[in-house]
């Protein structure tokens, strides 16, 4: 990795920071994109002693397209990027609304995947090959897209827009290869496992005992949840692969929802109307 840049969302807790730390190891050069200045700061200290020759931050609340489009200025200036990391994400038990007016759990897990990384396409175009790795979830299996309702207006729970965002990410994945055809740029999405971090931790009340419960008698610790998305970022043997779905550093099918491609067309299409990119 070393001579690479990588962007990593949601780079300051869990999978995130463990998988920066790998990475610094590594030798790449990382640019954090995060809610928090005084922790990013204190991790990029962190990776800079760990091994990476360097190390930006960029701050941003990725649920709010303004705040998207202004750090997108800001990571175009890179020279290049060679790899997106789209990781940051989040569940809600209880439904709210963006300032744009989305439900901020699809405006989080996939209206930021989707505007950030079209934003970025022409410095992942400056890469002589580079990779989108798009952070999704098993959890997306069972779940349905309902296009008259994608703010999920109609019986909201935390659970299934989460799962119907997780959903989208496989989608959107599925379309953005697609489109990269021949461009040099690939994109894949994973699943990182039930990981043991603060995940969910937003929360109160009920929901946020129950997942914490699960976190501590079924979860992964987060070393072993970073292990694909460090895969899919850093090994040669995928560097060709691209609109593929990943489990435990393998090949996994998803659900039968996540491979309708008329789903995956549309879903783009509405995506670019809500948010004016791609």
């Amino acid at each position: 990795m070393r001579g690479k840049i990588v962007v990593v969302t949601g780079a300051t807790a869990g999978i995130g920071r463990v998988a920066c730390e790998r990475l610094a190891a590594m030798g790449a050069s990382l640019v954090l994109v995060a809610r928090d200045r005084a922790r990013a700061e204190t991790l990029a200290a962190e990776l800079m002693r760990a091994g990476s020759p360097h190390v930006g931050v960029h701050v941003a609340d990725l649920s709010q397209l303004a705040e998207v489009r202004r750090v997108a200025v800001e990571l175009a200036a890179l020279p290049a990027i060679d790899v997106l990391l789209n990781n940051a994400g989040a569940i809600f038990n209880r439904r709210a609304q963006t300032a744009d007016g989305f439900e901020r759990t699809f405006a989080l897990n996939h209206l930021a995947y989707f505007a950030l990384t079209n934003l970025l396409r022409d410095r992942l175009k400056a890469s002589a090959s580079a990779r989108v790795v798009n952070v999704a979830s098993e959890a997306h299996r069972g779940a349905a897209l309902a296009f008259d309702d994608l703010q999920t207006m109609r019986g909201y729970s935390g659970w299934l827009a989460y799962k119907r965002s997780k959903l989208c990410n496989i989608l959107f994945t599925r379309a953005l290869a697609r489109r990269l055809a021949g461009s040099g740029i690939t994109a894949n999405a994973l699943h990182p496992g039930f990981v043991a971090t603060n995940f969910g931790n937003n929360n109160s009340g009920v929901f946020r005992f129950g997942l914490g419960v699960a976190k501590r008698f079924m979860a992964i610790p987060p070393a072993d949840g970073a292990k694909t998305p460090v895969y899919l970022v850093s090994a040669p043997e995928v560097a060709a692969l691209s609109g593929l779905y990943f489990d435990k550093c393998a090949v996994r099918e998803p659900s039968a929802a996540a491979q309708d491609d008329e789903s995956a067309e549309r879903l783009w299409h509405e995506s670019a109307r809500m948010t004016g990119v791609g």
